[in-house]
C-alpha cells in the first residue's frame, strides 16, 4: 500500500532502506519519545525492523519527501488490544513543517476508508507536548493518562492517551496550513 499527499510518499520499507533509515531514526531525541525502539538505534535495528511481518490491517510506511526521495520518518497504525494505534516519528531536520501532520491525515484516511476502522488510538509522552499538537490537529481528544514502557528509557514514561472516532463525521482534522 502506497499513499501520496501534496509533499510526501509513504510507502512500505524496504530492505534496502536500512541504512537511510537507521541514519533518519538514530537520534536520541527521536528515540526517546518511541515506545518500541532500543537507543542507541544501529543499522541493525533497520534491518530488524524492516523485515518484521505487516498484516493487511497494519500499514507502515516510510515517510519519503517528493522530489528528492529522501526518507524523513515512518507512519503507521499497530493492532492493539482494545483496536488500532496510530504511531509516527520524524528525523529532527524535518521537525516543524509539517509533515507529521501530513502524513497522519493519509493514514486516517486509509483507515476511515479502506480499512473501515471505526476508531484509533494514539499516545504521546508528557514531556513531548509537540507531539501532541499535531495529535489535535488530526483531530484526537485526551482519554486520559498513563505510564507507558520505554525501550530507550528502560522504564515506564508518563503519558496522554487519545482516541479519534472515525465513524464521527463531526470528528474531522483541523485544516491543512499552508505551507
Amino acid at each position: 500500500m502506497f499513499a501520496l499527499t501534496p509533499r510526501l510518499t509513504l510507502r512500505p520499507g524496504w530492505p534496502e532502506d536500512a541504512p537511510a533509515l537507521s541514519r533518519a531514526i538514530a537520534h536520541e531525541a527521536v528515540v526517546m519519545n518511541l515506545a518500541r525502539a532500543p537507543w542507541p538505534y544501529a543499522l541493525g535495528d533497520a534491518e530488524a525492523f524492516l523485515s518484521l511481518p505487516r498484516g493487511a490491517h497494519e500499514p507502515r510506511f516510510q515517510i519519503v519527501t517528493r522530489g528528492d526521495n529522501r526518507l524523513i520518518g515512518g507512519v503507521g497504525l499497530v493492532r492493539e488490544e482494545h483496536g488500532h494505534e496510530l504511531g509516527y516519528w520524524l528525523t529532527p531536520a524535518a521537525w516543524g513543517r509539517g509533515y507529521a501532520t501530513e502524513a497522519g491525515r493519509a493514514v486516517i484516511d486509509i483507515a476511515r476508508h479502506a480499512l473501515a476502522l471505526p476508531r484509533l488510538t494514539a499516545r504521546h509522552y508528557c514531556d513531548n507536548p509537540a507531539s501532541g499538537r499535531v495529535l489535535r490537529k488530526l483531530g484526537f481528544v485526551e482519554t486520559g493518562r498513563s505510564r507507558t514502557f520505554s525501550l530507550a528509557r528502560g522504564g515506564g514514561v508518563d503519558g496522554v492517551e487519545m482516541a479519534l472516532d472515525l465513524t464521527d463525521a463531526e470528528a474531522r482534522p483541523e485544516p491543512a496550513m499552508a505551507a
